[in-house]
């Protein structure tokens, strides 16, 4: 007998939602409460459990799909063992029933009665088969023989299945799970991190034991596993139908920072705020200054002094120099300021660190940015140079381009982005007047950070940059 299975409601004021992932296919057997698919809302992501147990007949929907509470999603064909089971299940409940109320009839009796009856019950027992007084009831040989039928009944499916089906058994797999997953224990959200990390489930659960959780699927993809990397490329069509390629290898920088932006994009969801600060005055300061900086072995640059006004906003704002644990549920502060630069090289991008930034004037920093600037070019930048990254500074001014949005480390929370300067005409004192105008571009964890905070932070700068002895006490 075919038995629906529906969507139930999934939260308060969810009506509709939609199919992320399929975790069944037809044909396969599943129990009662075994997920199904699982679904999104704006509210929920969740699992749907089967109502029922038994054989899948037919999928009614298939991933992306909209579907609504009380829809109907997979056609369930029941097995004659569960009618069995539900009509053993009533007959069982019947007979408690029956115990109960005699139990009840029988509390308020005393303890002589119970022992009468208990020795009329004896001597019967005795008088109708008077050869078996030294042996075991018979009562008992046929509890036996019941309890060899029920066991020879259980092991009678066992022998028409493959080794292949007896093997998934025994550790805890559904038939037709080797393709889609069923039965692995495992979140919803930590389903779709592992779609998006291109990660194989079932490859995974066969490493580990008990629940998979996120921390287990990023763990996976960081092996850079065949499988996973085949899942999360995208299929490229045949280039050579419209002409000749030349296909070359990735060398490995361009291949950790594939990997690294793209586990960002995936983990972090971007908020960009945007503003403009006014130069023309801190430009006069560096010109200044240039001698100082150059005697000391350095070059005091825009990117210098942003280090150093940066330095003093993470000390204002901690948040930008935290990160967050979300296997914990933390947000872990740092008592250190630490900012990587983005270098680009002919290989590649490299981000070098500068540590204790806030602790160090504008011209030890000038100084440490032309050194490692250096290093990082001639591929000298040890492991250590490149560690220990709290914020990170992007400086893309001396190519050109107005605005970007530069993509979030995944250790950190936020980072800043510079684009190239340009004189504007600013209303000043009832007049237009010309003034060098820097393009800011800071991106940030919304996790962490709201959008308040985001344009606080990107303010404080701006003002430091306009009012440099604001960040600049102590340099």
């Amino acid at each position: 007998m075919a038995k629906e299975i529906k969507v139930p409601q999934i939260g308060d004021g969810v009506e509709s939602a939609t199919v992320s992932e399929v975790l069944v296919a037809e044909g396969d057997k599943i129990e009662k409460d075994q997920s199904v698919i699982a679904v999104e809302s704006d509210k929920a992501s969740v699992e749907v459990p089967s109502s029922a147990a038994g054989t899948i007949k037919e999928i009614k929907i298939s991933e992306g799909d909209e579907v609504e509470v009380g829809q109907v999603i997979i056609l369930l064909e029941e097995s004659d063992d569960d009618d069995d089971d539900d009509e053993t299940d009533e007959a069982s409940e019947e007979e408690k029933e029956k115990e109960n109320t005699s139990e009840e009839e029988n509390e308020n009796e005393d303890e002589d009665s119970e022992e009468k009856q208990s020795g009329k019950k004896k001597k019967k027992i005795k008088e109708e088969n008077p050869e078996d007084n030294d042996e075991e009831p018979e009562e008992d040989d046929a509890d036996e023989n019941q309890d060899e039928k029920k066991s020879s009944k259980k092991d009678e499916p066992e022998a028409g299945k493959t080794s292949e089906e007896k093997e998934n058994k025994k550790s805890g797999k559904s038939s037709g799970e080797s393709s889609t997953g069923a039965g692995i224990q495992a979140s919803p959200g930590t389903r779709r991190l592992a779609r998006e990390l291109g990660v194989d489930l079932t490859e995974l659960a066969e490493e580990i034991s008990g629940r998979v959780s996120e921390k287990d699927v990023k763990e996976f993809a960081k092996k850079d596993s065949p499988k996973s990397t085949r899942s999360a490329s995208i299929s490229l069509p045949d280039f050579e139908k419209w002409g000749s390629v030349e296909r070359k290898p990735l060398n490995n920088i361009r291949k950790a920072t594939a990997k690294n932006v793209t586990a960002s994009w995936q983990s972090v969801p971007h908020v960009f705020q945007f503003d403009e600060a006014d130069i023309t005055d801190i430009q006069q300061y560096l010109e200044a200054n240039q001698d100082k900086a150059e005697k000391a072995g350095g070059k005091l640059t825009i990117t210098a002094l942003l280090t150093k006004i940066v330095a003093s906003a993470l000390v204002r704002f901690p948040k930008f120099n935290a990160s967050i644990d979300m296997e914990n549920e933390e947000m872990i502060l740092k008592n250190y300021v630490n900012i990587g630069i983005a270098v680009a090289t002919e290989k590649g991008l490299l981000v070098p660190v500068i540590k204790d930034a806030d602790k160090k004037s504008i011209i030890e920093i000038a100084t440490e940015l032309t050194n490692i600037a250096e290093k990082a070019r001639d591929g000298k930048l040890s492991k250590e140079d490149m560690e220990g990254a709290n914020f990170s500074i992007s400086n893309l001014g001396g190519i050109g381009g107005t605005n970007f949005t530069p993509i979030v480390p995944a250790s950190q929370v936020a980072i800043l982005g510079i684009s190239r300067s340009a004189k504007k005409p600013v209303y000043i004192d009832d007049e237009f007047k010309p003034r060098e105008i820097l393009p800011l571009s800071l991106s940030y964890d919304h996790r962490l950070i709201d959008g308040a905070d985001g344009a606080a932070f990107i303010n404080w700068i701006t003002q430091a940059l306009e009012d440099p002895y604001k960040a600049l006490l102590g340099a």
